[in-house]
C-alpha cells in the first residue's frame, strides 16, 4: 500500500523525483536525448527548482531538488518542457512519459545522504559504465530548511547527560566486565561513528553480496515514494 500523499505545495521542501519513459523504452540511451534533457533540466533550474542531483538512466530519470513553487509545477517544466523539444528538435512525434511520477520528501541530514548516494550508485548497480557521462550534483549542500542530523543527535546526547549523569559512571563501570569481542557487539550504536558504521556495512555487503546490497537500496529508497497521477 502507498503512503498517503502529503499536502505540501510551496514549501522549500527537498524531493526525490523518479519519472519514467512510456513503456519503459530505453529512449535516452540514445546521447541526443540524453544531452537534450540534461539541457532542459539545467534550464529550468533556478526558476523553477533548485536542481540538486539527476540521474538520466536509459529508460527513467531520478532527480533531487527544491521546487520553488510545487513539486507537481517543477516536474511539469521537466516532463512538458522535454517532450515540446524532442519533437520541435528532434522530430519525434509519439509520446515521451509514462503518466504520473513518484516523489519522497527529504526529511533529515541522513535522508538526504542515502538519495544522493542512491542517485551516484544508479548507473552502477545497473551494470552501466563506473564514469557515466548522464549524471550531476550541481548544488549538493544540504538545504537551509532541514536540519542535519548530527545537530539533533548532539542535542539529544547533550540533554541525556544534563539528565543523567551517572549513565556514563554505570556504563564505564560495566564494560570492564566484558571480553573485548562482547563489548565490540554491544556498543549502542548511537556510540559508534555512524559515517564509519554505514562505510563499513556497505562494503562488507558489496563484497560478500552485491545483490543484496542493490536490492536493499531500492527497497528503501521507495519505500515512502508517492506516486501522483497527473502529467
Amino acid at each position: 500500500m502507498r503512503p498517503v500523499r502529503e499536502q505540501f505545495r510551496s514549501n522549500h521542501c527537498a524531493y526525490f523525483v523518479s519519472t519514467q519513459t512510456i513503456g519503459r523504452r530505453s529512449l535516452f540511451q540514445t546521447d541526443h536525448w540524453a544531452a537534450l534533457l540534461k539541457s532542459v533540466l539545467e534550464h529550468n533550474s533556478g526558476d523553477g527548482y533548485v536542481l540538486h542531483a539527476w540521474v538520466i538512466m536509459p529508460d527513467h530519470l531520478h532527480l533531487l531538488l527544491t521546487p520553488n513553487e510545487s513539486i507537481e509545477k517543477a516536474v511539469q517544466l521537466i516532463k512538458g518542457g522535454f517532450s515540446f523539444r524532442v519533437k520541435r528538435e528532434l522530430g519525434w512525434l509519439n509520446d515521451v512519459w509514462q503518466q504520473g511520477f513518484t516523489d519522497h520528501r527529504i526529511r533529515d541530514n541522513e535522508d538526504w545522504e542515502h538519495h544522493l548516494d542512491y542517485i551516484h550508485q544508479n548507473p552502477v548497480d545497473a551494470g552501466l559504465s563506473v564514469d557515466y557521462p548522464w549524471m550531476g550534483f550541481p548544488n549538493i549542500g544540504f538545504p537551509q530548511g532541514l536540519k542535519p542530523l548530527n545537530v539533533v543527535d548532539a542535542d539529544v546526547r547533550a540533554e541525556a547527560r544534563t539528565l543523567h549523569p551517572a549513565s556514563n559512571e554505570v556504563q564505564a563501570e560495566a564494560l570492564p566486565l566484558q571480553s573485548s569481542s562482547e563489548s565490540q557487539d554491544r556498543i549502542p550504536q548511537g556510540l559508534k561513528p555512524h559515517n564509519f558504521y554505514d562505510e563499513d556495512v556497505r562494503a562488507k555487503a558489496r563484497t560478500l553480496h552485491p545483490s543484496f546490497e542493490v536490492r536493499n537500496k531500492r527497497r528503501r529508497c521507495h519505500a515512502e515514494m508517492t506516486f501522483r497521477k497527473s502529467l
